[in-house]
């Protein structure tokens, strides 16, 4: 008889322990399937580089993938060799639902965008419980409607979402849910019910599908895997999965109308037009439910794809459920009665358990249920990613070698990348690759839940098959030599103290593997990323898409060379970040107060670089206007700031941190040289960044006092940055006043734009010219709590600027933070923010309690913009939850 864990919310402990001794690996399955593997870069083989149209979502389902698999609510082990997903049927859509679909970049009026309703709501860091819910209209699914509306549809036009077509109108869907329990780590229990929320009887059809990916294809010399009948029970059937890389696997399920059987390989002809040397493809089920023709399939009873079908017709308000059970062994009693009901009950008792601990007596249980589906939706979106770019560059032996133009094309410098792993995606749908700076802030929730799974994503992606040799960090699939923000150290050091918090314990020998590759990454800025070699850095559009004139990245119009205030002061803060983790290694190690020295140093250079005037150029910081900007240099050698009131210049903040007393005295070398330095430049005259308390505090800041109240006076002002729903990322003073700089004739400008994007710079995809974006409001939240560290009660600020009324800097933190988390709550009315008024989301009750995390928000009314589903670094609201 299986043990069953049964401790209550310690038992979720007591996995993590298991798993990170290695001595069970409870996360060998979890939610790694990608909700997208049509139209991304590495299934790209095109010419030209062009990922939608080579492999649109019209091949997905005929066409076997050559990196990974996707799938509806699905999971698959951690190699993904063996996948299970859904596919559903309403009686009336053209093909089978098998995967999300949405649009692709050229064809959304803002760039890609899924037109689907799902939901994370549950799920355990050990994915020992997991609850996805889908809903599936009874209508027709309007593919090409939403296509075409979408196209019609210009930059000042709203998206058309799938709720408009009237697909949901009087409730006619289905709610699909899915809810996984783990009895063990090899074990896991699968329960689907189909409920009918509409006035009238509905057909409908599932299919619970279990296969295998496909690696057979590219090396012929691999065993390919089998799946076959078994001997079942009298009221359940038995699939027996056999691979050798994963070992044998038997899924077990409630007795179906059907078992259907197919190969996932490629329908050459549909895709090629070239004949098929046998009817079993990927597509198979599709001919056979759609299209009604089964007989080519009642013979087969083995294969690499397979599926129970369950057909019916639900009453109005009718629930119909499924079990199934996927386990690396065949019980000795029935597998979906007693142990699956006590098991599936318990899980999620403890899940429930789990959580609490999250939630103080007293708190509002919306509060709770917006952390909870946060926290699980940061865990349904880790996902297995595969690339190796020279395979991926010269193809695999025996296949069609790809264009030789690929050699010189996209990505084509990044050699020794060759990643196999399992990642925190930005988006499994939008983004379902990674993204460096994205993944250092999904870091920052999920260290609260699962800190062991968030210390290896931050070693991870600076390891040998992750970083290049130069030290770059990848960062992300569409182009691994853009420029992220260097924000790595941070989140090291944020989850270094969450995890401290949580244990008591600090694990240093972490900040030395994440420390000691830093290095390199911080080398590779110095020397690529401050041309002039001043201090001042560039870095390109550092992953704030449009917020500037121009494209940051590319050569700059009239050959102007950019001194960028983001970029310098990301160093700033990327300097302290390695002094800090230095001197928390230092305490017990003392050789780390050297390289501590050479950080403080940085950042003393960088700061007095962003502050001060340069030999021939002009300050970032303009004296007039009380802020930062971004300069350009051209080629005649004059300078101009582009005067643009952005996040840009408000990144200063970030770059502060303070060296208490009691730290100081474990480091005494280093406050030797510090104290040293510190006279040397005030005999200079140089520009000061340290301040020091009466009790011996240090502070160090990129702003100081004077230029502090200065900045703070803009962001906190309601007709500039501050917004209901937080910290906005383009002033508000540039809806009444465009920026516009001429040069040569050409005018180039901007605006604010609180909602989508109306330009086409980086596609149109995400806007950075008026919206509220969560991982810069955390940054300035973080950095307003540190000055309070320092200044203490009697400094205060007016918030919001002009009301006359004065709060401490931690309040400002508390106040920003619940303006970040009104977002997602109910008002009076029962609407949600985020929901833009959208009538479904209030009067359905079945929709009331489901929150979406999307990927950024509209500057004046908090509607949910971008990524849908995106969950990652919007995540950030648990964290802050947590703290009001």
């Amino acid at each position: 008889m299986l043990k069953i864990y049964s401790m209550n919310y310690l038992s979720e402990h007591i996995r993590r322990e298991e798993q990170k001794s290695g001595k069970k690996d409870w996360q060998l399955w979890g939610p790694y399937l990608s909700e997208r593997q049509w139209g991304t870069v590495r299934e790209d083989y095109s010419a030209n580089g062009d990922a939608w149209n080579y492999f649109p979502h019209d091949h997905a389902r005929s066409r076997a993938y050559r990196w990974g698999e996707d799938g509806l609510g699905g999971i698959s082990d951690k190699h993904q060799y063996l996948c299970f997903a859904l596919a559903l049927w309403n009686g009336k859509d053209p093909i089978l639902k098998e995967r999300l679909f949405g649009l692709t970049g050229p064809e959304g009026n803002h760039g890609e965008d899924v037109k689907e309703l799902y939901f994370y709501l549950d799920s355990t860091p050990s994915h020992s419980f997991m609850h996805f819910l889908y809903k599936y209209p009874q209508a027709t699914y309007p593919y090409q409607q939403l296509v075409a509306v979408n196209r019609m549809r210009g930059k000042t036009e709203g998206e058309y979402e799938i709720e408009e077509t009237g697909v949901f109108d009087e409730s006619r869907y289905f709610d699909v849910s899915v809810v996984y329990a783990k009895a063990d780590a090899n074990d896991i229990l699968i329960e689907i019910t189909v409920s009918n929320r509409g006035p009238e009887p509905a057909p409908f059809t599932l299919l619970p599908t279990l296969w295998f990916r496909n690696r057979w294809s590219y090396k012929p010399e691999r065993a390919k895997p089998l799946l076959r009948t078994a001997q079942g029970g009298s009221d359940w059937g038995h699939v027996h999965a056999s691979a050798k890389t994963l070992g044998d696997y038997h899924l077990f399920f409630e007795t179906a109308d059907r078992l259907l059987f197919t190969e996932n390989e490629t329908n050459q002809e549909k895709i090629f037009g070239k004949p098929n040397p046998h009817p079993f493809v990927k597509d198979a089920f599709h001919r056979a439910i759609v299209e009604g023709d089964t007989n080519f399939l009642l013979e087969k009873t083995s294969g690499t794809k397979c599926a129970p079908v369950y057909s019916g017709t639900l009453a109005a308000g009718e629930s119909r459920s499924v079990r199934l059970r996927l386990a690396a062994f065949i019980p000795e009693e029935n597998p979906l009665k007693e142990t699956f009901t006590n098991v599936m009950r318990l899980r999620k008792t403890e899940a429930d358990e789990f959580y609490a601990q999250f939630t103080p007596p007293g708190q509002n249980p919306e509060l709770a249920r917006i952390q909870r589906q946060a926290f699980a939706g940061m865990l349904w979106t880790k996902q297995f990613y595969h690339i190796d770019i020279p395979l991926w560059l010269n193809g695999d032996p025996g296949q069609v070698p790809p264009p030789e133009s690929r050699k010189k094309g996209r990505n084509h410098s990044w050699k020794t990348l060759n990643n196999e792993d399992i990642l925190s995606m930005p988006d499994k749908w939008e983004y379902p690759w990674y993204a460096a700076w994205d993944l250092a802030f999904h870091c920052v929730p999920l260290a609260m839940i699962d800190p062991e799974f968030a210390k290896n994503q931050l070693i991870l992606i600076l390891r040998e098959w992750y970083m290049a040799p130069s030290g770059q960090i990848p960062a992300y699939e569409w182009n691994f030599s853009d420029v992220n923000p260097p924000v790595h150290a941070w989140a090291a050091l944020r989850v270094y103290e969450i995890e401290k918090k949580m244990t008591g314990t600090g694990d240093t020998d972490f900040l030395k593997r994440v420390f000691q590759k830093l290095i390199l990454n911080f080398t590779w800025w110095v020397n690529r990323k401050d041309s002039q070699g001043n201090n001042v850095f560039e870095g390109g559009f550092l992953g704030l898409d449009n917020i500037g004139i121009f494209d940051r990245s590319n050569d700059l119009p009239e050959g102007g060379h950019l001194e960028q205030a983001d970029g310098t002061s990301w160093m700033g803060l990327y300097s302290l970040n390695l002094m800090q983790m230095a001197l928390e290694i230092a305490c017990t190690d003392p050789s780390y107060e050297d390289v501590a020295t050479k950080f403080f140093e940085h950042f003393v250079y960088i700061a007095e670089a962003l502050n001060t005037f340069g030999e021939g150029r002009i300050s970032l910081w303009d004296e007039e206007d009380g802020f930062y900007y971004d300069v350009i240099q051209f080629p005649d050698g004059h300078y101009e700031r582009i005067k643009v009131r952005s996040l840009v210049g408000l990144s200063a903040l970030f770059a502060v941190t303070i060296i208490p007393k009691s730290l100081q005295e474990k480091v005494p070398e280093f406050m030797g040289r510090l104290n040293w330095f510190r006279n040397y430049r005030r005999e200079n005259k140089e520009y000061g960044v340290m301040e020091e308390r009466e009790d011996g505090t240090i502070l160090l800041a990129m702003v100081a006092e004077q230029r502090l109240e200065r900045l703070l006076e803009a962001m906190l002002d309601e007709d500039e940055f501050l917004a209901p729903g937080g910290i906005r990322s383009i002033s508000k003073f540039h809806e009444r006043h465009l920026y516009q700089l001429s040069l040569k004739g050409r005018q180039y400008s901007i605006r604010y734009e609180p909602g989508e994007s109306t330009t086409n710079l980086f596609g149109g995809n995400s806007n950075w010219r008026g919206p509220v974006w969560f991982p810069m409001n955390y940054l300035l939240i973080e950095a307003l709590r540190t000055y309070e560290a320092f200044y203490g009660e009697p400094y205060k600020v007016e918030f919001p600027t002009g009301s006359g009324e004065k709060y401490t800097f931690t309040q400002v933190a508390d106040a920003i933070s619940r303006r970040l988390v009104s977002i997602f709550l109910p008002d009076e009315k029962g609407e949600r923010p985020v929901n833009g008024g959208v009538a479904l989301f209030r009067d359905d009750p079945y929709f009331r309690d489901l929150v979406l995390f999307y990927e950024y928000f509209h500057g004046d009314n908090s509607r949910g913009i971008g990524a849908s589903h995106q969950t990652g670094w919007t995540g950030l609201v648990a964290e802050l939850i947590s703290r009001i």
